[in-house]
């Protein structure tokens, strides 16, 4: 079965991010390494003229300012009428009122393609109650039955990310085993994830399997970076390079993905 992988490093496709200080230079890295081109503008001033030349756009809501809010639904609304696709990571929703009103009116006013986050960033977007823990995660939650409320109350595909990755659209919920622990070690790891996505969704209308293509291609490469590197600083390095080396036969010898 053919993997979107070559798509993505055929087409190279670019990939405005409005993202969070923290993982800049971590999030452009990895979309080298995948074969992907980053593009980090976030000026309101610009935004909207940069995301209608690009491929996809991803809104990253980390270190969130007003100003930035301003800015993705500028950047939103442009890259809606250039017909490209749209991520929103919405970072540590729940933790804050303001970070949870700031991501609610970026989806009031952006179509967006796919959100991907964490459960209890997606649990607390869509009003189910839990704890939110920083920008971490939350407790323990029954992740199949969050992510089909989610989804009712969202109207939006999810890609929902943790020890299984759970992906829900109004035709199917996918479930993903690939992965590695040591991601959460490594500052970024869940936001340059949204940025893959992004990469992939540029390359496929089809937004299951670029959703699910995109995170088992993740999955693998952590597995094969920590089953040589049990250190994160190594890890980190060791990861780069695997999205850089996994090839589609590497993905399908290797992927752990389940459908019904």
């Amino acid at each position: 079965m053919s993997h979107l992988i070559t798509k993505v490093r055929s087409k190279q496709p670019l990939i405005h991010n409005i993202t969070n200080q923290v993982v800049m230079n971590f999030t452009a890295n990895g979309l080298y390494a995948l074969g992907a081109s980053p593009v980090m503008a976030n000026a309101k001033e610009e935004v909207e003229e940069m995301a209608a030349k690009a491929d996809a756009l991803v809104l990253n809501i980390g270190t969130l300012t007003s100003d930035q809010v301003e800015a993705m639904i500028l950047a939103g609304k442009s890259a809606n009428q250039a017909g490209i696709p749209v991520v929103l990571d919405p970072v540590g929703v729940g933790a804050t009122k303001f970070r949870t009103a700031s991501a609610l009116k970026i989806l009031d006013q952006v179509q967006v393609s796919c959100i991907r986050g964490n459960a209890g960033e997606i649990a607390n977007l869509a009003g189910v109650e839990t704890k939110v823990r920083g920008v971490d995660g939350a407790e323990d939650i029954d992740v199949q039955q969050l992510a089909e409320v989610a989804f009712t109350k969202l109207q939006c595909p999810l890609a929902i990310t943790g020890a299984q990755d759970i992906i829900i659209d109004a035709n199917q919920i996918t479930f993903i085993a690939n992965g590695h622990p040591l991601l959460t070690k490594v500052t970024g790891t869940g936001c340059l994830l949204s940025s893959v996505v992004a990469a992939f969704l540029a390359v496929s209308d089809d937004v299951q399997t670029a959703i699910s293509d995109a995170i088992s291609y993740y999955g693998i490469a952590a597995e094969l970076a920590a089953a040589e590197h049990q250190n994160p600083g190594s890890f980190q390095v060791a990861f780069l390079d695997q999205l850089f080396l996994v090839d589609e036969k590497t993905i399908n010898e290797k992927k752990r993905i389940t459908r019904s």
